[in-house]
């Protein structure tokens, strides 16, 4: 895949709350998250992938910090982490980043992974 553009989207883990209960009992922790997301743009660079990471915030700029990444390249695939896939309070900016990426990339195939780990198997599907 020498020469594709991958863009992962991870949600600042200093934005996220791990107090709620059905947070806190995923034993994830801000460290780990970055960690995972860091460690996958290593493995998809490996894997022969163009891959930038973008962390964003719960929602005051995230959408135009994404557009204006999408405006300064053009990518392939692009990963929406599961952090602001599943987490509940992230809803309606998981739907506002969708619909960015497909106003301003409509030609990149989306990916998701299920955690922090697994973000290189998610982009192999799609690209």
């Amino acid at each position: 895949m020498a020469g594709k553009q991958v863009l992962v989207i991870g949600l600042d883990p200093d934005f996220i709350d791990f107090t709620p209960p059905q947070i806190a009992a995923t034993g994830i922790t801000p460290e780990k998250i970055r960690a995972g997301l860091d460690g996958d743009g290593v493995t998809l660079r490996g894997l022969g992938y163009e891959a930038d990471i973008l962390w964003v915030d719960d929602g005051d700029t995230a959408e135009q910090v994404l557009r204006e990444r999408l405006a300064a390249a053009r990518y392939d695939a692009v990963l929406i982490g599961a952090g602001l896939r599943t987490l509940p309070p992230y809803g309606l900016l998981f739907e506002k980043l969708v619909n960015a990426v497909h106003e301003a990339a409509p030609q990149a195939k989306f990916a998701f992974n299920s955690n922090p780990a697994d973000t290189a198997q998610a982009v192999q599907r799609v690209v």
